[in-house]
């Protein structure tokens, strides 16, 4: 059946209007990663920097592998505005919600063998271990509170509303930077105080959440269960979501599997390791807010069947991704050596930490169109690809790895991270035009 096209127009102006304070919204997450490894690396002892490091990667695998619950709301809610549907936004977000509190609740009662698991498979020291679980056993609690936040942030993105966006990442990331240094620092509780940071902001987050959406649904009847639960829309967000997963699955692995790998090398070289991660975090999110502007325009074409409006979302959202990247790199080669200092006291960590910052530096122009193509398959629901090119370009971090590491050692970890980050742009990109063909309807 032939698709009724609804036109609108995509130029520099509705890409910045998304992207701007999306990146300051996702900017705010690795600024939080830099003021907490601030906050312990100033306590002067390498193990709770490791511990810290090791303990983020767990989260990041739990929480990146759910991360579908804001990706596919996103999508959907877009391709409902393209397709000027009211009543699907809405029903888009309470499944998600829904969903997001069943997994936050199943994930707090599995936490013991999660941490129990993840210390097993990361070989560390004891007393980095220590510092993993102290942080851990507290931080876990946020689980259902930050899924929850998920599927807010997802449909507020979805229907291009990114400033209320970075007003509710705002109240999240900046509440917690200010309890993380009051509790870490001033109150003296290390670690510990860093992980009740997190949980306190995220539960100021999901009560202004819950406000935004009350205010938006006044006036709306609730959605019947029948559409609520509709069985094929159900298949259809579990099939997203499933790619989705296994996509932040293998990126989490590969993030996971370099900070692993990087502690055979010794603790002062895992936190140096950690601290350059900072600057990559950085640089993704910097780039995020043009790839969330992807999502947002590429998916509302798809619900729109406007194949102009595709293309030039494509176009307008790769070449402000290169100059933010370029940018990025400049920084980081000029500002690094001084950023690596305030991050850490210790000066043997300082100086391996220099001594790799060439290759932390280059990850934002070398990973810009991966982040840009994740924007435009996750928009148009094109999870599948995704899926599978993830786990094309995961293979090939491996073998990298495998032969780079005995050859050049962490700079043959870094080596594999930046192929990683190339791979991905490279397939998806190569994938493009089939998918665009086989979606709009031309006709």
């Amino acid at each position: 059946m032939n698709k009724t096209a609804r036109p609108f127009h995509v130029g520099h102006r509705e890409v910045v209007s998304i992207a701007w304070p999306t990146t300051l919204a996702f900017l705010s997450t690795p600024l939080l990663g830099l003021v907490d490894t601030g906050v312990v690396g100033r306590l002067g002892d390498p193990a709770l920097l490791g511990g810290l490091a090791l303990g983020a990667i767990l989260f990041d695998i739990v929480f990146t592998t759910f991360n579908f619950l804001r990706a596919s709301t996103t999508a959907l809610v877009s391709q409902a505005v393209g397709a000027e549907d009211e009543e699907q936004q809405r029903v888009v977000l309470l499944r998600a919600m829904a969903l997001s509190a069943a997994i936050g609740l199943v994930v707090l009662l599995l936490s013991p063998l999660i941490l129990s698991g993840g210390l097993w498979a990361m070989e560390s020291t004891d007393a980095v271990e220590g510092a993993v679980q102290d942080y851990f056993t507290i931080r876990i609690i946020s689980a259902p509170l930050t899924l929850l936040n998920y599927a807010t942030l997802g449909w507020l993105l979805g229907q291009a509303r990114a400033g209320v966006a970075l007003f509710l990442q705002t109240i999240l990331n900046g509440s917690n930077i200010v309890l993380s240094i009051y509790l870490g620092l001033h109150l003296g509780w290390g670690i510990e105080g860093v992980a009740w940071a997190t949980v306190i902001a995220e539960g100021l987050a999901v009560i202004c959440g819950f406000v935004l959406i009350a205010r938006s649904m006044r006036g709306f009847a609730f959605p019947s269960m029948a559409r609520l639960f509709n069985p094929e829309a159900l298949k259809r967000l579990f099939g997203v979501n499933r790619d989705i997963m296994i996509r932040s699955f293998c990126l989490l692995f590969a993030f996971a599997f370099f900070t692993t790998q990087g502690a055979k090398f010794g603790e002062e070289t895992l936190a140096a390791n950690a601290v350059l991660m900072n600057f990559f975090l950085v640089s993704g999110y910097f780039l995020d807010g043009f790839a969330t502007a992807a999502e947002q325009l590429a998916g509302r074409a798809l619900g729109a069947n406007y194949r102009p409006a595709f293309d030039r979302s494509v176009r307008l959202t790769l070449i402000w991704g290169f100059v933010l990247a370029g940018f990025a790199t400049f920084a980081f080669f000029a500002g690094g050596p001084w950023l690596i200092d305030m991050l850490t006291t210790d000066e043997t960590v300082r100086e391996i930490a220099r001594t790799y910052l060439p290759w932390a530096a280059m990850t934002a122009l070398v990973g810009v169109v991966a982040f840009q193509m994740d924007g435009v398959f996750i928009g148009a629901t094109w999870s599948s690809d995704m899926r599978n090119m993830m786990i094309l370009s995961l293979v090939v971090y491996l073998i990298v790895w495998w032969f780079a590491v005995p050859l050049m050692g962490n700079h043959g970890l870094w080596l594999a991270l930046n192929v990683f980050l190339g791979v991905r742009g490279i397939t998806l990109y190569a994938r493009l035009p089939v998918r665009r063909a086989q979606s709009f309807n031309t006709d």
